[in-house]
């Protein structure tokens, strides 16, 4: 499938990072930089899950980069629905505003994990806990810049890229070079898919900054989130050209075979599918998380 717009390579998005130790994924905000304006992508909400606690460092730090910066911050993008981390968005969303988007194939992760979390038919399976869903192609504004939608499965159905002038936020679609992909054995996954996915995203032009959603420090190196279409293409480990689809699935699926859930799985799941809000509280007013057994 083809790229569904033309790249800007000429806009040049200010690009602020922020890491989260815990489940080593990597925030961003987006500037325009011809305005005030800008987006929040992957946001992050912090849990001790042993304790039931959560906590909002991070989402925190964001938000006091955007009041000392007087930015204006439009919108709150989620990749994916995240299966290690709990998103932050909805309470940035309270403090700064913003709309909350994500791609509108959350309804089918919405289905699948309504089921196996046994939600009922009072939780919503159509997308509507988020302010917008994308399609792929779709565009949306940030100040003066335009946000092109890609539509890129293959870790779940509804991954997105996001594409920002010279810079795509790939989620996990891709990870560094020297880290290869991401898994494909969640429900809704499909290594086949995530081979295609990935091969249009390298379609973007060679000098396209790329940022990753996540970075594990393989082999002790320190811990990275951006490189270029073009290094990924030469060097990533998993899907540099001239590794075929069916040698790279035969790659994924035997890794996958080896890997634990991730340890958030099951409380990021149950909040990130409602948009990053909590389950209904209980008569109590109490909240609780559900642990399916035997079901992921």
């Amino acid at each position: 499938m083809a790229i569904p717009f033309n790249a800007n390579l000429s806009v040049i998005p200010e690009v602020v990072a922020f890491f989260d130790e815990d489940s080593n994924t990597i925030s961003y905000i987006v500037r325009d930089p011809g305005s005030r304006a800008c987006a929040i992508v992957d946001a992050v909400m912090e849990i001790d899950y042993a304790a039931g606690r959560l906590s909002f460092d991070g989402a925190d730090a964001m938000i006091a980069r955007i009041r000392q910066e007087d930015w204006e911050l439009e919108w709150l993008i989620e990749t994916h629905i995240h299966a290690d981390h709990l998103s932050g968005a909805p309470y940035i969303q309270e403090k700064l505003g913003g709309k909350i988007g994500i791609g509108d194939q959350v309804t089918e992760v919405q289905n699948t994990f309504g089921k196996i979390f046994n939600e009922g038919t009072e939780f919503q399976r159509d997308g509507s806990q988020f302010d917008r869903l994308f399609s792929d192609g779709d565009s949306y504004e940030i100040g003066g810049m335009t946000a092109h939608v890609m539509h890129t499965p293959g870790h779940t159905p509804a991954c997105m890229t996001h594409v920002v002038g010279n810079a795509a936020f790939v989620g996990d679609t891709l990870f560094m070079p020297d880290g290869g992909s991401a898994r494909a054995d969640f429900p809704g996954g499909d290594a086949r898919v995530l081979y295609r996915s990935v091969r249009r995203v390298l379609e973007l032009p060679g000098e396209t900054r790329l940022f990753m959603c996540h970075d594990y420090g393989p082999n002790g190196r320190e811990i990275r989130w951006e490189t270029t279409v073009d290094d990924e293409r030469a060097h990533n480990i998993h899907v540099r050209d001239g590794i075929d689809e069916d040698t790279f699935v035969a790659m994924r699926e035997a890794r996958d075979e080896t890997l634990a859930m991730p340890k958030l799985i099951i409380p990021s799941l149950q909040v990130n599918m409602r948009a990053g809000k909590l389950p209904p509280a209980d008569e109590e007013g109490d909240v609780f998380l559900k642990v399916p057994i035997n079901k992921l």
